[in-house]
């Protein structure tokens, strides 16, 4: 259990950083990263590092398309984890 938490907070991590890093090449005008990446750091678990770079970074917060993709992303973990919580807390 403490192997999945700490995987999940490191890919939440690096999410947060990869936006952080893609706000501020868009801030210089520099090349930017695709979208495509930015979801694919999404998809290991990270969607709450995504949603915190979206809020406190204020970064594609105004692309429907985007929010969209994310939110499916989040609905998408949401179920995993409802669906395999029982398996976490069985003693091996």
């Amino acid at each position: 259990m403490k192997l999945l938490l700490s995987c999940l907070l490191f890919f939440n991590l690096l999410c947060f950083l990869l936006f952080a890093l893609d706000k501020r090449k868009a801030q210089r005008d520099q090349r930017r990263m695709a979208e495509k990446m930015l979801h694919l750091a999404t998809l290991p678990g990270a969607t709450p590092g995504a949603w915190a770079a979206i809020w406190l970074l204020h970064h594609k917060n105004r692309k429907a398309a985007f929010w969209g993709v994310t939110l499916g992303l989040t609905l998408r973990q949401g179920a995993v984890l409802y669906f395999t919580w029982p398996y976490f807390q069985a003693p091996l």
